[in-house]
């Protein structure tokens, strides 16, 4: 695939994607291959749900039900799972795609693994490009990630609607109290309902937090206990994410979160890659620049790597 195209990719089906994406994951793959990321920004065929929370809380169960329902609606679905990686070695076990049950055979599904690298529980760039692609050639794609909290947000990158999975029982009062926390979710999905008056605890703690956090938007989030296991509350969870779908829909928010979203990108990008001093050279070559996020990083790391080398 010497040029990678948009409607190149979509021919060649699942081998072709799986191609792109190592391409992309590649040694600066997202500086090299910009021009599609940029055009797939501007073909998004559909919403991308952020799906968060502890190891342990159920979120791989979960997303096999949300797989299966988006399936049942005729909805093609893509599956970004994100692992922890080794603070060491940089390497990851990717173990989330062997707990998806899907079926190999159905185009309509595809799922692939991603490492953290050095980004906690966050995003690497190749993730949030990947998330950009499967936008722009699937109906839902859903991101899974570990951990949400104060230095672990970067699901609100790319999500348009976040959904944080909370576990009963696990003392995390606390923890939702903490800034910024509660000020990422638009649902709240406390899981292992089947337990019973734990859930109903840990849900009333959660909206205890939710009435102290700061208010950025109009949306409320909804906090609901649902069981994986056995199904419950997986309905008025659907029910609930499209509702804040419907939400984003009006007065231009959609866009809106996704500028905000796309100028994150490149402010992330150059801070990682050249610290606050290429983040303020950014900052004051705006003028002239590539418009579109994925060039602008290109051209942005290109001229401040030029200026290293001199």
């Amino acid at each position: 695939m010497a040029e990678l195209t948009l409607d190149g990719i979509r021919t060649a089906g699942k081998a072709g994607i799986a191609r792109a994406l190592a391409l992309i994951e590649a040694r600066d793959g997202s500086l090299r291959h910009a021009d599609l990321l940029d055009e797939a920004l501007r073909s998004p065929q559909g919403r991308v749900l952020g799906l968060t929370g502890p190891p342990g809380v159920g979120k791989s169960t979960l997303t096999n039900r949300l797989i299966a329902d988006a399936r049942g609606r005729g909805q093609s679905v893509a599956v970004i799972a994100v692992d922890p990686s080794s603070r060491r070695t940089m390497g990851a076990l990717l173990g989330d795609r062997t707990r998806l049950r899907t079926d190999p055979d159905d185009e309509h599904i595809f799922v692939r693994s991603f490492a953290a690298r050095d980004r906690l529980g966050g995003l690497s760039d190749s993730a949030i490009a990947a998330t950009v692609l499967m936008r722009a050639l699937y109906d839902v794609t859903i991101v899974e990630t570990v951990g949400i909290g104060q230095s672990e947000a970067d699901i609100a990158m790319v999500a348009d609607t976040v959904v944080l999975c909370v576990q009963p029982g696990s003392g995390d009062s606390l923890q939702f109290m903490k800034a910024g926390v509660m000020e990422l979710p638009d649902v709240v999905a406390v899981t292992k309902a089947d337990l019973g008056a734990p859930a109903r605890r840990a849900q009333a703690d959660v909206e205890g937090a939710l009435s102290l956090a700061v208010e950025i938007s109009n949306w409320r989030p909804k906090v609901l206990t649902i069981s994986a296991a056995n199904g419950s509350g997986l309905d008025a969870l659907t029910t609930a994410v499209a509702g804040h779908e419907a939400w984003l829909s009006g007065e231009g928010r959609l866009q809106a979160r996704r500028r905000e979203q796309e100028a994150a990108w490149v402010a992330d990008a150059i801070r990682d890659r050249f610290g606050s001093a290429g983040l303020a050279v950014l900052r004051k070559t705006g003028e002239g620049a590539a418009t579109t996020p994925f060039r602008r990083i290109a051209e942005a790391s290109a001229a401040l790597g030029a200026r290293l080398n001199s």
